[in-house]
């Protein structure tokens, strides 16, 4: 992917890898796991690996999906400390989308890449940190090619606010400012959105 570094709003951008795992690590043992224990491995579940996860534990069967090349996210580092992530892959990597069915029946075109899950830091909620991992993410996907990248954002009702803590991959209102575009509903809440990312062309020497 080159060595040129990526920064976004000061923050540095590191991808999930080996070398990266006790970031991720420390982040998401700060927060129980995050998402009840879930170590952002559900959107992996497909096949269904659900015996390997519970025989391995959620934090040893994600390690293992790092340590394979099979798990990506965009790390958002101050200093050295992770206080967020956005997690994203192909659609081979990242099976498991909440209402699958529903998707695989109104999709358009197959995605190159998809945003699945963001979290951050608690102490870093409600700054702008969602979109610094997700500005990220997109990133690397251009350092990998770049492509048409999916995301599931929450659709909330104009006006309507939720707890950070609830909102596994941002809003719609989000993603709109970084450029991407509505294409349908997805499940209750949820919605469909897309961006063409360019490939990044530049040479990182």
């Amino acid at each position: 992917m080159g060595d040129r570094d990526i920064v976004v709003d000061g923050f540095r951008i590191e991808p999930l890898s080996p070398a990266t795992w006790d970031a991720f690590a420390d982040l998401a043992e700060r927060h129980n796991g995050v998402w009840g224990g879930c170590w952002c491995t559900y959107f992996h579940l497909y096949p269904d690996p659900t015996d390997e996860r519970r025989a391995l534990g959620h934090r040893e069967f994600k390690r293992q999906l790092v340590e394979a090349g099979r798990a990506h996210a965009a790390l958002v580092l101050d200093g050295d400390v992770a206080v967020a992530w956005a997690q994203y892959g192909t659609v081979d990597e990242l099976q498991n989308i909440h209402h699958r069915k529903e998707w695989e029946q109104g999709v358009p075109r197959r995605p190159d890449f998809r945003i699945t899950c963001l979290f951050v830091d608690r102490d870093y909620r409600r700054k702008g940190m969602a979109s610094v991992a997700v500005r990220g993410a997109l990133a690397l996907i251009s350092a990998a090619g770049g492509g048409l990248v999916e995301s599931y954002p929450h659709d909330l009702p104009p006006g309507k606010k939720t707890s950070a803590s609830f909102l596994y991959n941002a809003t719609r209102t989000m993603y709109e400012q970084l450029g991407f575009t509505y294409q349908r509903p997805k499940g209750k809440g949820n919605c469909v959105m897309t961006a063409d990312v360019p490939a990044d062309t530049q040479d990182p020497s």
